[in-house]
């Protein structure tokens, strides 16, 4: 029996995330499947930069540093994350990006293990964190090796230090499962480094019940922060005090201005911090997580593997025969909160996609991604979607030799 778009209709109407659509800025006729790139704009935020830039900027200027709290925003913002994050209000902070900030995590916890010689990474990652991992290696005279994310925890030996992996996979969204890999990396002395950026605010994350060391994530995504929102940067209580981190900016000083030559580090996470915030994008970031206010990651997490559930049996009723395939799994509890489907003119499917206004993205060579943001995408969205999809491959729309040219993001 095939889902209908009323059937969808009925589920949306008994969504217990259903009014927190009302919390975003949506533009009607759009079909926004891409948050696992870039989040939708919530409601204030907008309103909120305008006032830091009319007010804090414009009429405070230097002294809202200190007294519109631009100094201890890192902190202030970290600990609104934590809760979200499954960790304590002292072990996030929020800065920089999230390569600077895997940089930072890498050779921190290198450092604290300095007898071991290797770094083990994931094979498959995004490639930029493993572009990191090589250049720390290097920068630190160590080896690398890279395994898939399935085989990492057993393949931790005597002289890796460093274990380094997303929790959630940015092409296929296979979720690893972080409490046993955590784990396996501490029984063999090792420390490890989750990268987040697939996972905050679309799942259900628990760090320190978990026992993770070091985490980095994405403002940008599933967070909602804006384009180039600041990443955030976890690290677990009992490390605060030993962490060397490498970038000493002055951030990152006890007292920077006294204006010592020589760097004394803060105390706590302040540590992770090296660079003058950037302000604006701060304050999007902080205003956009009150978009999470009252709202549960475990419903969140659960709303995002039904709305992964649907689209996956939709493309199997409505798209397999039609020359799509299936990169994802299809385990819902092990599976983040996008979808990927194949088909060999993958990029100009989208491209045409978009036209119509559906979002979603493209990753070489094959790949349509359809992020899912549950705060904001319905059921019915999801199955308007692949409507539009089959009509594009049954009419052959996706021939139009235009629609492969490339644009410089995909």
């Amino acid at each position: 029996m095939s889902i209908t778009r009323e059937d969808c209709l009925a589920l949306d109407a008994s969504d217990p995330l259903r009014a927190c659509r009302a919390r975003f800025q949506l533009e009607e006729g759009i079909i926004y499947l891409d948050g696992n790139s870039l989040g939708a704009l919530p409601h204030g935020v907008a309103e909120h930069v305008a006032l830091v830039v009319e007010h804090e900027w414009g009429k405070g200027l230097i002294r809202s540093w200190n007294e519109a709290g631009w100094y201890v925003s890192p902190a202030r913002v970290g600990a609104k994350l934590a809760p979200l994050l499954g960790a304590k209000h002292d072990e996030v902070t929020v800065t920089e990006s999230i390569s600077i900030n895997l940089f930072k995590l890498l050779v921190a916890a290198a450092r604290l293990r300095p007898a071991r010689s290797e770094i083990l990474a994931e094979r498959g990652n995004f490639p930029s964190d493993n572009h990191i991992v090589e250049s720390v290696a290097r920068l630190l005279g160590k080896k690398t090796r890279f395994v898939p994310a399935g085989e990492i925890a057993q393949a931790i030996g005597a002289d890796t230090g460093v274990v380094t992996l997303s929790h959630v996979n940015y092409r296929s969204a296979e979720v690893q499962d972080m409490a046993r890999v955590t784990e396996a990396v501490h029984a063999k002395g090792a420390l490890i480094v989750w990268d987040l950026a697939h996972s905050s605010g679309a799942v259900d994350l628990q760090l320190d019940a978990c026992r993770a060391d070091f985490a980095v994530g994405c403002g940008y995504k599933f967070l909602n922060g804006g384009p180039g929102a600041p990443s955030h940067i976890f690290v677990a209580e009992r490390h605060l005090g030993s962490l060397d981190q490498p970038l000493t900016g002055w951030f990152g000083h006890a007292e920077p201005f006294r204006f010592d030559d020589g760097y004394r580090r803060a105390d706590g996470i302040r540590h992770m911090l090296c660079s003058t915030p950037q302000m604006l994008s701060m304050a999007a970031f902080e205003k956009a997580l009150d978009a999470f206010e009252g709202v549960s990651m475990a419903e969140v997490e659960r709303k995002g593997r039904a709305l992964g559930d649907l689209m996956i049996a939709l493309h199997d009723e409505r798209l397999g025969r039609l020359g799509c395939g299936l990169a994802t799994l299809r385990d819902a509890k092990r599976r983040g909160n996008h979808v990927s489907l194949t088909h060999e003119a993958g990029y100009a499917v989208m491209r045409a996609l978009i036209g119509r206004g559906v979002i979603g993205d493209f990753r070489a060579p094959d790949v349509m991604r359809f992020g899912f943001g549950p705060l904001y995408v319905r059921y019915v969205d999801i199955h308007d979607a692949v409507t539009a999809i089959a009509d594009i491959l049954e009419r052959g729309e996706f021939k139009n030799e235009a629609l492969a040219e490339r644009q410089a993001v995909t």
